[in-house]
């Protein structure tokens, strides 16, 4: 499974790990993604989604509904 958030559209981030001699190798930074359920009561059913923390959060201020459109929106599928 990618580290996307479906509805922010937080994706990793890339850099690198830097050693105490100053060597550098490659890494990747990852968004802290949560599979989450919420019911949908417009369409009387359960829709798993992959959020970040702060996707979760932004469920939380606007509602499941208005969060779900804005997913589809992105042409994202619920």
């Amino acid at each position: 499974m990618s580290a996307h958030c479906m509805l922010t559209g937080a994706q990793p981030g890339f850099g690198n790990n830097i050693s105490h001699s100053h060597r550098r190798t490659s890494r990747r930074f990852n968004p802290n993604i949560q599979s989450k359920r919420y019911w949908l009561p417009s369409e009387g059913r359960h829709v798993r989604l992959r959020l970040s923390t702060k996707g979760i959060k932004t469920v939380d201020t606007i509602g499941v509904e208005a969060a779900v459109a804005r997913i589809r929106a992105r042409g994202v599928g619920v």
